[in-house]
């Protein structure tokens, strides 16, 4: 498998620190809010990803974080903190928006058939784990106390961009609109690992620390949640590209100094799901959610085959012409796989199922190509091969698509069984009744004759008498 690495900015072969096995780490969501679709193009890329490597045979075990408290709402460590903001907005404690808006995130990843990750930490169970660490990088030196805070001291490191070739002062946090300055720090990069109650009198979640009552800042907790659950090595490390800096540059500068040596070795990251306006945001435009999209009408999986029609390292254009365009694509995908008729002595074509298979696996090998992937199942289609073969290479691909793609044909093959036995109960009625209508223009009962003729009319179906008898049409 080749995968390509955001920290080399190169594809490469994936190899495991422990042959056949994978830690994975996810960072998770924010509970403050919805998640929108933006949102969740990242972990339907992520969970393919995880779905094809146990395909392939990997023992996989993938953790994600909750964030329920810390991330501020600059992701600089400056402003207000997410969760607090929710909590105002809903006049909710901001545990109550925790927990209803961590439902929500998992009822909508259930409707788009994401996996839930092996371990689900939220950040407010790991507060020891957090201060152990950042007593462990004062220590050694990497971190200093200021202003009542605990920062991370960047000045300590060989290299701190790691993702970027950046000019530093590109990225100084100060510079940003709506962003002051943090006096305490001793360099622009530094970020906080801890705050106390000195700079937020009104955060609602606080712990006793060495260095004050306060709480964690954003990435000490991916770090630490990370190394509680699968140590201090890690092969894949996921997220979306706006983490890349500075969240996944901090976890690397606070880790590999924690740690002592490298930490994670792949970094896979999905670029945005746009719309025609650009970058989707909670703040800007129609909040998209999945909830929204089905009162649109739109199977949520309609967007998750949307997602994989375009490669994860591409940005994604949404507009609703082009979900429309999706929708119909897997209509018509899902009528082909209905079409297929497997005899009962039917058997499986080996030969034949691993030369298809081989054209799935080539294309998720390289770079997860998601949208090559789907071109096999296409090809399966159009193959020459028997029914029974090609529905066992849609089940196959379905483990790691994961698009329901033999129910929903099943579904469609029953609407349609269900429709011909409606129009056959429908013909059978309006003939019943045209005969009733002769027989009662035969006994002269011309009202009767009538009303049947209206009552036909109202379901719009037209009579036509003629000296060979009465037929019928639809209206228009």
């Amino acid at each position: 498998m080749q995968l390509y690495n955001s920290l080399t900015k190169v594809k490469e072969e994936f190899v495991p620190n422990e042959p056949g096995k994978v830690k994975m780490y996810t960072c998770g969501p924010t509970v403050y809010h919805f998640a929108h679709i933006g949102n969740l193009r990242s972990y339907i890329m992520e969970d393919v990803l995880e779905k094809y490597m146990r395909y392939v045979g990997y023992d996989v075990k993938r953790v994600m974080n909750i964030t329920d408290v810390g991330h501020l709402t600059s992701d600089a460590d400056e402003g207000e903190d997410k969760m607090l903001k929710g909590a105002k907005r809903e006049h909710k404690t901001v545990m109550e928006i925790a927990q209803f808006y961590t439902d929500a995130f998992f009822a909508d990843c259930k409707k788009l058939n994401i996996k839930t990750p092996d371990v689900v930490e939220p950040a407010t169970g790991c507060i020891d784990d957090f201060i152990r660490v950042i007593e462990g990088l004062i220590e050694k030196g990497y971190a200093y106390l200021a202003g009542g805070n605990v920062y991370f001291d960047t000045s300590k490191l060989s290299q701190y961009y790691v993702f970027n070739n950046f000019d530093e002062d590109d990225l100084e946090v100060g510079v940003r609109e709506g962003v002051e300055e943090d006096q305490n720090k001793r360099n622009k990069n530094d970020f906080v690992l801890w705050f106390t109650k000195s700079k937020f009198e009104d955060q609602a979640l606080k712990w006793d620390s060495p260095w004050g009552v306060g709480y964690p800042g954003w990435h000490i907790e991916c770090s630490c949640i990370s190394m509680k659950h699968l140590g201090e090595t890690l092969d894949i490390h996921c997220g979306g590209i706006d983490n890349a800096f500075p969240h996944h540059t901090n976890e690397i500068a606070q880790t590999e100094a924690y740690v002592g040596h490298k930490w994670c070795n792949y970094w896979f990251h999905v670029l945005h799901l746009n719309t025609n306006s650009g970058k989707m945001s909670k703040s800007k435009g129609e909040f998209l959610t999945v909830s929204l999209l089905e009162s649109k009408g739109y199977d949520p999986l309609v967007y998750r085959f949307f997602c994989l029609g375009s490669h994860y390292r591409k940005s994604l254009v949404f507009s609703y012409e082009n979900l429309d365009n999706a929708a119909l694509a897997f209509d018509k995908l899902i009528s082909k796989i209905a079409s297929l008729k497997a005899s009962d002595n039917e058997n499986i074509d080996k030969e034949k199922f691993e030369e298809l298979k081989k054209l799935f696996t080539d294309a998720l090998d390289n770079d997860i190509n998601t949208s090559l992937a789907i071109t096999a199942l296409y090809d399966v289609l159009k193959a020459d091969a028997n029914a029974a073969t090609k529905l066992a290479l849609i089940e196959d691909f379905d483990k790691v698509l994961s698009l329901d793609l033999i129910a929903h044909a099943q579904k469609a093959t029953a609407e349609k069984t269900e429709e011909k036995e409606a129009d056959s109960a429908l013909v059978a009625e309006i003939e019943k009744l045209i005969e009733e209508r002769a027989a009662a223009k035969k006994a002269k009962n011309f009202a009767e004759a009538d009303r049947i003729r209206n009552y036909l009319a109202d379901k719009g179906i037209v009579l036509v008498d003629s000296r060979e008898g009465t037929t019928w049409k639809l209206e228009g």
